[in-house]
């Protein structure tokens, strides 16, 4: 009846080391899931976005945001850079598709409105004294950081603007550091 006893053991043995590694193999095929399909885990290297997002700022981004709606202005999204595609950014959308974008002392008017962009979210007020104007086309967006004078944006890229299916997704929250943790 020993051997009997053995043999369950051994069963018994094997059947839990059998879900412990099912549970691992899940449980990092749910990661990898939810890493390339639904979050982005992004740090932010640049000064470009203080004082809402600060350098080694740890970021999600909802990688779905975007599936059923279009991008709004003021969402702070990540993206692939124009200039680069293999650098993740992370700026705020200002224009939206078809508009125009006039910066004129350092204020931001949308298709020649009188009245500039609340930018109560920025660092500073831009020093930039040079008026700019874009088009933005169809199916694009002009981004631009919340530190206007220390952001490498779409003000001066070679490729002024972001194509939608660029747009990788919204950053929804700062998790880290954890005493700075931030819903956007």
């Amino acid at each position: 009846m020993s051997n009997y006893n053995n043999k369950d053991q051994i069963l018994d043995v094997k059947a839990e080391i059998l879900s412990w590694v099912k549970l691992i193999i899940f449980a990092v095929l749910a990661a990898v899931f939810i890493n390339n399909v639904v979050l982005l885990n992004a740090v932010v290297p640049t000064s470009s976005m203080e004082n809402n997002i600060m350098p080694g700022d740890r970021l999600f981004a909802f990688r779905l945001a975007y599936v059923f709606t279009e991008p709004k202005r003021f969402d702070i999204a990540v993206f692939k850079f124009p200039d680069n595609e293999q650098i993740p950014f992370v700026k705020r959308i200002i224009g939206l598709p078809g508009e125009t974008v006039d910066i004129i002392d350092g204020k931001v008017y949308i298709n020649s409105s009188e009245v500039p962009l609340d930018d109560s979210f920025i660092k500073e007020p831009q020093w930039v004294t040079t008026d700019m104007h874009f088009d933005v086309p169809e199916g694009k967006y002009f981004m631009m950081g919340d530190n206007r004078n220390n952001s490498l944006d779409s003000r001066s890229w070679d490729e002024n603007y972001v194509e939608r299916d660029k747009i990788v997704g919204k950053v929804f929250v700062r998790y880290s550091p954890i005493t700075k943790m931030r819903l956007f």
